[in-house]
């Protein structure tokens, strides 16, 4: 099983080196990643806290008409 690890980690080393990209163009990928996905929850948290009802509790269900 370490073998199968090992080659999976080798073709992605493999990969990586095909595309150009090095070790602090990943980093600054990953960076830019991770910022966008704590950016776009912070976004959605905002869009919750406008969109909420004051009068709604955040217990229970509520009712949603269907037609």
């Amino acid at each position: 099983m370490a073998d199968e690890a090992k080659k999976a980690c080798c073709m992605i080393s493999e990969m990586l080196e095909e595309t150009g990209l090095d070790r602090e163009q990943l980093r600054r990928l990953r960076r830019q990643v991770l910022e966008g996905t704590i950016m776009f929850c912070q976004w959605q948290l905002e869009r919750m806290e406008r969109t909420r009802s004051p009068a709604r509790s955040s217990k229970g269900a509520r009712k949603v008409d269907l037609e």
